[in-house]
């Protein structure tokens, strides 16, 4: 379906602004809802019982969902279509894991599912583009990549999920090159469908940065490192998503080497921090402790916990420039 430029405008900004709305309505009711049923955890790096509502997740995912059905009604790109049933996939296993649980082998296995709508529905470009390089073309293992990719986007934004604030603050950072380069290659549609995420995390942060009224849980953090991932497949823009979560990617590496197995962070006995008696957080000295981002950022000594989200923004916003760059180099000259 062929939309003019000024009708596509029109229809983008409808779904930034009914995004932020509903998002920034729903989690506001979600609070409350969550309370009154007591589904509330403990925030660990506040003085006293400071309890926390969770999951956050529906807040979060199911506006986006309801906004892109509509832009598919509007534009009819497939693309979209793939990307709404990505979502669903994985917010339901994100669901699953607040809710019960999942093993650190069963929830990577299952997250392979949200990349199937893409291959199915064939949304994407087999043809990586790189910076000064040109395109390769990747048509056999492609398919096997986006498997690979949904379910390595949804477990690293996960993983950074452990501060009031770092997982919605450092995706909407991470967002913002994803969309410069859409804008370099003047897909308009992909512009479209990429903005109810950011929206709709713009309306999250406000409840969810420090000190967090509500914590988006697994349904919230997997489900949004899934929309991100498969933004930048459908939009063809991998390699400047993959520099811009960086940070994050660095963050599960980590992990991962230094833990040496698929294990649910709930089961690591030996925290990589500490909390000192005037609630700064320090770096654990303890050498089975697992090695991470934040462990690395107070390498030099205690910060706050607001200081430390403070330097993974820093960190994001170095890679997201790094990523405009990229896209500038790849689509602007």
């Amino acid at each position: 379906m062929l939309i003019n430029a000024n009708k596509m405008l029109i229809i983008a900004i409808f779904a930034f602004v009914i995004t932020f709305i509903l998002t920034y309505t729903l989690t506001k009711f979600l609070i409350s809802y969550l309370k009154k049923i007591n589904r509330i955890v403990k925030d660990y790096h506040k003085p006293g019982e400071v309890k926390v509502p969770m999951p956050g997740g529906p807040a979060l995912v199911i506006p986006i969902i309801i906004v892109e059905i509509m832009v598919y009604i509007f534009t009819q790109d497939i693309r979209i279509l793939s990307l709404i049933f990505t979502i669903m996939i994985v917010f339901i296993i994100g669901i699953i894991d607040d809710l019960y649980i999942l093993s650190g082998i069963l929830k990577p296995t299952l997250l392979i599912l949200g990349g199937l709508p893409i291959i199915i529905l064939k949304t994407y470009n087999p043809y990586l583009t790189f910076p000064l390089f040109g395109t390769v073309r990747l048509t056999i293992i492609y398919p096997i990549l986006i498997l690979i990719a949904i379910t390595i986007t949804s477990n690293t934004i996960n993983s950074i999920d452990v501060l009031n604030g770092a997982v919605s603050g450092f995706l909407i950072i991470a967002t913002v090159p994803i969309m410069f380069a859409l804008i370099l290659k003047a897909d308009y549609i992909a512009i479209t469908f990429t903005l109810p995420l950011l929206a709709s995390l713009l309306a999250f942060y406000k409840y969810h940065r420090y000190p967090s009224r509500i914590f988006p849980g697994d349904s919230g953090s997997l489900s949004i490192g899934a929309i991100y991932g498969a933004l930048t497949i459908l939009g063809s823009v991998e390699v400047v998503g993959v520099i811009a979560l960086l940070p994050a990617i660095l963050n599960s590496f980590l992990f991962l080497t230094s833990v040496k197995r698929l294990v649910e962070h709930r089961e690591i006995k030996a925290r990589p921090t500490i909390l000192l008696e005037d609630y700064r957080i320090a770096a654990s000295k303890d050498i089975s402790a697992p090695i991470t981002l934040i462990r690395l950022i107070l390498a030099d000594g205690p910060l706050s916990e607001s200081e430390i989200v403070k330097e993974i923004f820093k960190l994001a916003i170095f890679t997201a420039i790094l990523a405009s760059i990229t896209a500038y180099i790849t689509w602007g000259l």
